[in-house]
């Protein structure tokens, strides 16, 4: 078994670390050359300098994984590779690309008697030694040949792993799987919020979700990762207020508008992080000035002052 992987970031390198200790010969390409140099060195990968050089060390049929951003570089990404391919090579998205951009790319490939299978991933960090939970969309040919590699990947031979449906059926759940997540996070986050701000018991939170991992039905993975760092630093007095938001829950959010089932938590739980971005930081200095102007109250100044 060989396979190619485009993308040796934190994701990436780890599938290739875990693909290879299986004993797949994996061929290797990232624009930052020390990754794909670190990762060559370590034994994991045959590195390759471009992407038509690593779809050229490949033998047909060829299958090429792409661990790279949604958007425009996944689009370059095909379209380095397309034109090495032959009728029944294989492309995996393996990022976290919008369903649609899925199902146009799958439609174009297909033209060209390329299969296009789209892979939502999901493990984290901690995927190399667990396994990953793969979700894909694909023609039944494409996602018979994919096995093998996701068998490897999973945690377990027969388990985590699901053929949802056609092309972008696999992102499309993966999509869902994001938004959901958000919600999960966001409701662990305003619970300690309120346990952490409660005067007058002194709870102890990092106490809290450690009992809370023992049987209590919130319990999670999520959870086990709150209790270890609260473990460590109670206060967070290090971190910074400010959460990223990534495409896919806002795209889960545009699709329950599209679909009009109602998403309330998921809704709220991106408002939440949008808020922590500073983005609602004009509209805060509206609403007190709003007041100043009909009640005559304080408006609190840059720096601690009011007036």
């Amino acid at each position: 078994m060989e396979i190619g992987i485009v993308g040796l970031g934190r994701m990436g390198a780890n599938m290739a670390r875990r693909l290879a200790r299986a004993g797949v010969r994996v061929v290797g390409f990232d624009r930052d050359s020390a990754r794909r140099e670190a990762l060559r060195d370590e034994g994991i990968v045959a590195a390759a300098e471009s992407i038509p050089m690593l779809a050229g060390a490949l033998t047909a049929p060829r299958v090429v994984w792409l661990m790279v951003p949604a958007g425009s570089p996944t689009e370059l990404a095909i379209e380095d590779a397309w034109p090495e391919l032959a009728r029944g090579d294989l492309i995996v998205d393996g990022g976290n690309a919008h369903y649609k951009d899925s199902q146009r790319r799958a439609a174009a490939l297909l033209a060209a008697g390329i299969h296009f299978i789209d892979c939502g991933v999901s493990g984290g960090v901690f995927g190399l030694a667990n396994g990953y939970t793969l979700m894909y969309g694909a023609d039944s040919t494409a996602a018979h040949a994919i096995l093998p590699y996701l068998r490897i990947l999973a945690p377990a031979p027969d388990r985590g792993y699901l053929h949802c449906g056609p092309p972008g059926a696999g992102h499309f759940v993966k999509m869902i799987h994001n938004g959901i997540e958000y919600g999960m996070m966001q409701a662990y986050a305003e619970g300690f919020a309120l346990l952490k701000n409660k005067q007058g018991f002194d709870l102890d939170v990092a106490a809290i979700a450690e009992t809370w991992r023992h049987g209590s039905v919130v319990r999670s993975w999520l959870l086990d990762l709150i209790a270890d760092f609260l473990r460590g630093d109670p206060d967070l007095s290090n971190v910074a207020a400010v959460v990223a938001d990534s495409g896919e829950g806002r795209w889960t959010v545009q699709e329950a508008v599209e679909q009009g089932v109602p998403a309330p938590v998921l809704s709220l739980a991106l408002m939440a992080r949008f808020a922590s971005q500073g983005r609602d930081d004009y509209a805060g200095k509206l609403l007190a000035m709003m007041r100043q102007g009909f009640g005559g109250h304080g408006v609190q100044k840059l720096g601690g002052g009011a007036e």
